[in-house]
């Protein structure tokens, strides 16, 4: 039975195609249920390799029926056949993703940064203090619903931490992500903390916000990396991005593990409180994390995107990220970028 007939049957009209790798794809549907559209993420078990089948999407799902968050996407239903197809059917992030609304609109406004990415903050909250973490934060993976929010999404390199009998954490020995969104414990294949790495992630993410661009050049790793360990962030001057903003850029993108900041450091760092006072914003996030605990077991969702090992389908906009293939200590390959300013990516 094909994939418009099994979806017919529950309900999903299928719509365009939205991306297709190997052994994935990802579809538009429209569903009867919810008289809504929504994304449909179709892996298929016989074409997929034998790492992703064995960890990689066990943990996906079985992270994506747990997460409940308004910042996160929701996952309406997982469902397999008997011939081997797995269906994810999730919300459709109608205004597309963060990456597509920089490049159509430029550098954002930091009041609409704050707002944003204060939002990414909370959904990172929310799951690390799950002990969830991420490991593909980009801004790709950050989509747009019809008001702008962010969703987080594509939870395909999601993993839970785990601790050891002294209650230090497990390492992640998994390099993976893009390299331009990777710290560089990881670009070096150093075992590292995965809240940390998710932490580097976000400051890439804040950077392209204000900036509109990348914050590091990765067509040459080895250069980037050692920018990376001197704490060099170059703002561009024509950008006029201001000094509390800054400050949180920087901390965050700080090269020492242990003196870069937390999800907590994040959420009340002065830049996120700048636009009321301090002590109603705080209580605001305070509520608004409290808020997002509720119903911790229903199901929340990836992006309508397929994950590392999948090759995105391109648009003549979307250039592909420098991916860091799933590999194993200290083992990695780099596909790198050619350009860093995100403008270059309609060429690519």
């Amino acid at each position: 039975m094909d994939d418009a007939a099994v979806l017919k049957k529950r309900g999903y009209t299928l719509g365009i195609n939205l991306g297709e790798g190997s052994y994935a794809k990802v579809k538009s549907a429209y569903s009867d249920r919810l008289k809504a559209n929504v994304a449909v993420k179709i892996i298929d078990r016989k074409r997929a390799p034998a790492d992703f089948l064995e960890k990689f999407l066990p943990r996906e799902m079985e992270i994506l029926a747990v997460v409940n968050h308004r910042y996160i996407v929701k996952t309406y239903e997982i469902f397999e056949t008997s011939d081997g197809k797995v269906y994810i059917v999730m919300d459709l992030g109608v205004q597309g993703d963060l990456l597509e609304f920089i490049k159509t609109r430029g550098a954002l406004p930091e009041e609409v940064a704050r707002r944003m990415f204060r939002q990414l903050a909370l959904a990172v909250k929310y799951c690390h203090d799950l002990n969830i973490v991420h490991r593909d934060l980009k801004c790709e993976n950050l989509l747009l619903d019809k008001d702008y929010n962010i969703k987080l999404s594509d939870f395909g390199f999601s993993r839970r931490c785990f601790f050891d009998d002294t209650g230090k954490y497990v390492f992640s020995k998994t390099f993976c992500g893009s390299a331009a969104y990777a710290a560089p414990e990881v670009l070096q294949g150093i075992p590292y903390q995965p809240k940390v790495y998710d932490i580097w992630s976000m400051g890439v993410i804040l950077f392209i916000m204000v900036c509109g661009s990348m914050p590091y050049d990765d067509s040459n790793i080895k250069r980037m990396l050692r920018i990376q360990k001197e704490h060099r962030v170059d703002f561009p001057r024509s950008k006029n991005v201001g000094p509390e903003c800054k400050d949180l850029i920087y901390r965050m993108l700080h090269p020492d593990v242990q003196r870069r900041a937390t999800i907590d450091d994040i959420l009340y760092h002065p830049w996120l409180h700048t636009s009321k006072p301090k002590s109603v914003e705080a209580s605001t996030a305070k509520k608004e994390e409290e808020a997002s605990q509720e119903n911790t077991e229903s199901k929340g969702a990836p992006k309508q995107e397929v994950k590392a090992e999948v090759k995105h389908e391109m648009t003549p906009e979307r250039k592909q990220d420098s991916k860091i293939e799933a590999q194993h200590e200290g083992s990695m390959e780099v596909i790198p970028e050619k350009k860093n300013d995100l403008a270059s990516k309609h060429q690519e």
